[in-house]
């Protein structure tokens, strides 16, 4: 059974496996919503970009760079990529 988020989560499970999967929590509960909404018919998977794994560190870097994320400059590719997913 799932954590109870409160009433802006309209399904617990759903964002629960998101978040799970590494998905930022605001993302997570924009797809949970929706998935909970009958006149809605969204995926999981958002849009086509590659999942960040497939990114170069300079590609990584970049959106960092324009998610004004601090401390960039030090991070390697994987705490780049943690820190995408967490904004």
């Amino acid at each position: 059974m799932s954590k109870d988020h409160g009433s802006s989560i309209k399904n617990d499970d759903t964002y629960e496996a998101l978040r799970d999967k590494g998905y930022s929590k605001s993302k997570a509960a924009a797809i949970a919503n929706a998935q909970a909404n009958d006149q809605m018919s969204p995926s999981e998977k958002g849009g086509k970009a590659q999942p960040y794994e497939e990114w170069t560190k300079d590609e990584l870097y970049e959106r960092a760079q324009e998610l004004d994320i601090d401390g960039r400059s030090d991070m390697t590719k994987n705490e780049l990529i943690s820190a995408l997913r967490s904004n």
